[in-house]
Formats: structure tokens, sequence, C-alpha cells
């Protein structure tokens, strides 16, 4: 079901943040099924929750956006990602509808742009992973975390970021005070965004394990019991794989997957379709990644049972209905998030609610 969407891709980012959310996230009015009246009866990292169903990190550019999901009744929305300093989004435009027939495989080849968002729904994002001062952010997302009623959780992804004159020392650091910042709010887990581009590398950073394994080292010095989530992208490399699981799943709190499955973007004559330097390749999300989010929940629910570890499962990728829900959680996911189905579909958890009960 396509409705108007809460983030509007035919505004900017900034008139986003300072006018949104739009559709019936603009609406006020709170969803309350019978599941939301009830003890919430779901575990999650040490929460009970109403419904193990929340938003991923991307449309909820801020506290708002975050406040109107929990109205809806999103019990575990993640505010979109933020770093220590200010940072810039890319040019608009930022979301455009992509054709995809059936799934989108990394080998796939490039993909392009099409006229209308239309179902079945599959979009390609970049922003940039934009981020104001901590200061703007941290304050933000204190009034979000107040907002949450009975069985509700608020959380934050976050990204370290080699400032220019950084070493790798300082690099890490960057993540270790990203989350301690986090922490500070008052959110009820943290989640650390591996899925975006390795500093100096054209691979993604959950790739270099050896590398996320010194972050969430450090980060979990810090930061001690607080729980983290690690956010992936897809391994089609299943020894790869196995390798991260194996070194971080006995460290980490769980691990959301996936993110988005990175193509080149072209328009109908064939040219880069997201203006600017190095936005050739962009994310492609919604239904056409749908088969590699269950993919990769059955990776990991293999792999936890292989090595003993207890990690939560957390799946995204092409949720746009309440069947989709239920096949991740067939498939071994212990919470379920969507972010293009739910922008599409602000009722969505209600949807699902319905049929949890």
């Amino acid at each position: 079901m396509s409705l108007e969407p809460f983030y509007d891709p035919e505004k900017s980012y900034e008139e986003n943040f300072q006018q949104g959310p739009f559709g019936a996230f603009a609406d006020q009015e709170m969803s309350r099924m019978p599941l939301d009246i009830k003890e919430p009866k779901y575990d999650f990292l040490g929460f009970k929750v109403n419904s193990p169903f929340g938003i991923a990190a991307g449309p909820l550019i801020n506290g708002k956006f975050v406040k109107a999901s929990l109205d809806k009744g999103f019990d575990i929305p993640v505010y979109k990602t933020v770093r220590t300093r200010k940072h810039p989004c890319h040019q608009w435009p930022n979301v455009l509808p992509v054709d995809v027939v059936g799934n989108l495989k990394p080998d796939t080849g490039p993909v392009h742009t099409k006229a209308n968002f239309e179902d079945p729904l599959s979009i390609t994002n970049s922003f940039g992973n934009p981020s104001y001062e901590p200061s703007m952010w941290q304050e933000d997302l204190k009034s979000a975390v107040a907002h949450a009623k009975k069985g509700q959780i608020v959380s934050a992804s976050f990204e370290g970021t080699r400032w220019e004159g950084y070493d790798e020392e300082d690099y890490i650091n960057d993540w270790v005070l990203g989350a301690k910042l986090l922490k500070e709010t008052g959110i009820h887990f943290i989640e650390a965004n591996l899925s975006c581009p390795n500093e100096g590398t054209t691979s993604l950073l959950c790739y270099d394990v050896s590398k996320v394994e010194k972050i969430v080292n450090a980060i979990k010095k810090e930061i001690g019991s607080f729980p983290l989530v690690l956010k992936t992208s897809y391994f089609a490399d299943e020894d790869a794989l196995q390798n991260l699981v194996k070194r971080v799943g006995n460290i980490v709190d769980g691990f959301a997957s996936i993110n988005t499955i990175q193509a080149d973007i072209l328009d109908g004559e064939g040219k880069q379709a997201l203006p600017g330097e190095d936005r050739l390749r962009s994310g492609v999300c919604g239904a056409s990644i749908k088969w590699a989010g269950l993919d990769m929940v059955k990776k990991l629910k293999k792999l936890r049972k292989e090595f003993g570890y207890s990690y939560t499962i957390i799946g995204i990728g092409g949720v746009t209905t309440a069947d989709d829900f239920f096949e991740y959680r067939d498939a071994g996911a212990d919470v379920v998030m969507s972010a293009t189905g739910a922008m599409w579909n602000p009722y969505l958890a209600r949807d699902i609610k319905e049929r949890l009960i």
C-alpha cells in the first residue's frame, strides 16, 4: 500500500528536516491497538516491547519524525545516523525510484531510475549521512526518548568519521566518542553503522573485520554493558560473515541486516542519475532487496547456533507488508524493521499488530 510518504522525496533534506514529517505522520493522531494496552510481552535487548517491529535508521531524520513513528505504533524507531560533528547532506535529489524487476543481486549491474514511485517499490537513497552538531541532536534525542510510551524504546544510529587530519587512532576514538554521546541521551540501545563506505577504500566497513573488531572493542570499553547493535550490508561471502560473527558476535548485542545493496544508478539516458562527485554508486532498498535481508537473517541464525552466541537478530530489507514481517520472523529475526515500506505506509505497524494479537 503506497500512501503519501512521511519523508517527501520532492523536497530537500533541509526542507524535510524543518517542515516534516508529512502525510499521516503529520496528523498527530495516535494509533493504539489492543496489543498496545496489554502488558508488553516481547523481549528485546533486555526490554519488554509491545511488538518486535520498528523503523530502521534512515527516514527518521529528527525527533519530530521519531515521535510521529511512536504515535503510529512503531515500537522500536531508530534515529537517522549521526556524527560527532556537523556534516553536510548530499545535494538534492536524495531519493529516486528505480526500475528493478525481481531481485537485485550485488552483481546485477547498473540500475536505472524511473518516473514514479510505485509498487513493488524500490528506491535509491543517497544522503551521505548528514549530521548536525551533537549539542543539537543530543537534545533532540532526549525529547524523542521522553515521548516513548510503555512498551516502546528509541535508538539511534551513528558513524565514526575520519575528519581532516585524523589518523587511525583518531578515527577509532571518534567511534568511541559517538557512542558515548549517544549513551548520554537516554536512548535504549546504540546502532553502529558499519554499512557505510570504509575510510580510504571502495569497500564497506563491515567487510573489514580487523578494523570492525578494533572499533567494537573500543566502543564496548567505553559503554560497558549498554546494548550495541552492528548494522551491516549483505555478505555474499559466507566465510567473511562467519569470520565477522566469530570475532565480534560474543562482544556485541545484536546484528541489524541489511542496509542496502549498492549499484550504479543511471538515468534514462544512461548517465549518472545523482548529481555530484562519488555518487554514481548508491544504495538500493525496498522490495527488490528483501531476498538479501532474509538470507542474512538465516545465516546469522545459523552462525549464532554454531558458535553458541546469544546476539539478537534484527531483520531489515524490503519489508513493505505485514506478510513480509512474518516472513522475516519465520526466517529467524527476533525483531523486524522497515524503512522504505514504512515511509510509504505509515500504518504498517497497525497492519502487523492486527495479526500479532
